[in-house]
C-alpha cells in the first residue's frame, strides 16, 4: 500500500485493522457460518461426484466424435 493509498483510506474513514483485530473478526465470521452435517456432506459430496463423472463421459464421447470428424475430413471415408 502506498502513502497515497493510506492518505486515501484515512480521508475516506476507512482504518486499517492490525493482525490481532483481523483475526478476531476471522474467528466471528467463522462462528456465523452454517457448517453441513455429516449426512449433507456425505450426499453433497456424491452429487458433485455423479456430475463430474457426467461430465467426464460428456466430454470424451465430444473429443471422441469431433476427433473422428476431423479425420474423416483430413483423410476422407475409411474404406474398410
Amino acid at each position: 500500500m502506498s502513502d497515497n493509498d493510506a492518505v486515501q483510506d484515512q480521508a475516506q474513514g476507512r482504518v486499517r485493522t492490525g493482525p490481532v483485530t483481523f483475526y478476531r473478526q476471522v474467528l466471528a465470521e467463522l462462528r456465523k457460518v452454517v457448517w453441513p452435517t455429516r449426512e449433507q456432506l456425505v450426499t453433497y459430496f456424491f452429487v458433485v461426484l455423479v456430475f463430474v463423472v457426467v461430465m467426464c463421459a460428456l466430454v470424451s464421447v465430444l473429443d471422441l466424435a469431433f476427433g473422428k470428424l476431423v479425420f474423416s475430413i483430413f483423410n476422407g471415408p475409411s474404406t474398410q
